[in-house]
């Protein structure tokens, strides 16, 4: 599934986790490399965001082994993990939604750049033009003074994304990014997706459901099902 010429960023063996008595993963492997784009498919139920919070540390994993650049990342905290260079986005939009597109960004830029401890009105004049970059590239720039709670959804997927990139990440998780979103939304979030994967080398793993929007909006995809359930 990885590149051929690229080493996997992320490697996952034998992932599982159970409830009770109900398998939500079991035994799940795969690799994904820098510049892919990765689709983990399934229908709803199946276990995609149960595995991505495992990868990223929001739950422990029952067994199986996850490292990332070759480092065993199982059982590190979710901040640790970001800290490595993992970005996520959400199923449903995590975002600061009195705060201005801007605003979003550079919290997660003061976070990355570990100030966060600075005053409020003093931080909204921190990373500006780093904001506007990481907004253009998602193109975002124009709405970057706009509050994220008059948002369209689909535009607020876009600003996740910028929020996601301020930590330079290595690795993106995308958990179902384009849930909601009408059909040009969709498409035009994967091709950002995927152009984001080949033009900065980052690998990106995005759960879907929706076989259309693997095979056909994002021909670059790889993908794979998850022996869950």
């Amino acid at each position: 599934m990885s590149q051929a010429m690229n080493p996997p960023v992320l490697r996952v063996k034998n992932l599982s986790k159970a409830y009770g008595g109900v398998q939500a993963v079991s035994d799940v492997s795969f690799e994904v490399a820098a510049g892919e784009l990765l689709a983990l498919i399934g229908p709803n139920g199946a276990g995609k965001t149960t595995c991505f919070n495992m990868l990223n540390g929001q739950i422990a994993a029952d067994a199986g082994g996850i490292e990332f650049e070759g480092r065993p990342v199982r059982g590190l905290k979710p901040r640790e993990i970001w800290r490595l260079g993992v970005g996520r986005t959400f199923q449903i939009t995590a975002t600061f939604s009195s705060m201005t597109v801007r605003e979003n960004v550079q919290t997660a830029l003061l976070s990355h750049h570990r100030r966060l401890g600075s005053l409020f009105s003093i931080a909204t004049r921190q990373h500006v033009e780093e904001a506007d970059a990481l907004l253009a590239r998602v193109g975002m720039r124009e709405q970057a003074e706009r509050a994220c709670g008059v948002l369209a959804y689909g535009d607020l997927k876009r600003v996740e994304l910028a929020v996601a990139l301020a930590n330079r990440p290595r690795l993106l998780l995308m958990d179902e990014p384009t849930a909601g979103m009408a059909p040009r939304e969709r498409n035009e979030l994967m091709q950002l997706a995927a152009e984001l994967a080949r033009g900065s080398n980052i690998a990106v793993l995005f759960t879907e459901h929706d076989m259309d929007v693997v095979f056909s909006r994002t021909p670059t995809a790889s993908s794979c099902w998850p022996a869950a359930n």
